[in-house]
């Protein structure tokens, strides 16, 4: 029998409405928030006023839920990032962008980061001609990510990529053909405001 067969697992609408962000990029928790702007369980008669420490972890929470890394995982992208030049919290939200994972997803591939890790795991995508089927890879300006000749048929992909035609891409990638591109590392401003990083930062630095 499987260790995790008891595991309590939190619906992921109320993960968002108590982060109070879409931290999984499914269109339908952008409605849940809008519907339900409470946590779960209703809003208390009187909030207690957030730590700091609870402030970094929940900055943290978004974060590292929306790219779908572990804790561990995370911690090495700070570190990696501390080594950068400029600025810390940047480098960190560029180096996420920057994974395999999520060019899929902000190419249009998918319509969500865990649908993307899925496909990709899955062996769906190829990089420069070569089957790439580890969702934390890290692609550089000038790699190209295209459909597995096997996969092109499949019915979610040619969905995606039909609706994706139709929606400008970020400035650091392009899609044309079925073939996405890395043009250039994206910059802090290509990036959606997911959580205040700087936050981040503060809580990996102590």
């Amino acid at each position: 029998m499987s260790k995790n067969v008891n595991r309590k697992v939190t619906p992921k609408g109320k993960i968002v409405r108590r982060l109070g962000a879409n931290v999984f990029g499914n269109p339908k928790y952008d409605k849940l928030l809008g519907k339900k702007a409470t946590p779960p369980g209703g809003a208390p008669r009187r909030r207690a006023k957030q730590s700091i420490y609870g402030l970094q972890l929940q900055e943290k929470q978004k974060i590292r839920l929306a790219y779908g890394v572990s804790e561990k995982q995370l911690r090495a992208v700070y570190v990696a990032a501390k080594k950068m030049d400029g600025v810390t919290g940047s480098n960190m939200l560029i180096l996420l962008e920057s994974r395999f994972d999520n060019v899929v997803y902000r190419l249009g591939y998918c319509v969500t980061r865990p649908q993307a890790r899925q496909l990709v795991r899955h062996g769906h995508f190829l990089v420069n001609g070569r089957k790439v089927d580890m969702p934390g890879v890290r692609l550089n300006p000038g790699d190209v990510v295209t459909v597995r000749e096997n996969s092109a048929e499949m019915v979610v992909l040619k969905q995606n990529l039909e609706a994706a035609a139709a929606v400008s891409k970020p400035a650091w990638l392009t899609l044309e053909g079925g073939k996405g591109t890395i043009v250039r590392l994206p910059e802090r401003a290509d990036i959606p405001n997911i959580a205040d990083e700087q936050v981040v930062v503060e809580f990996y630095s102590k």
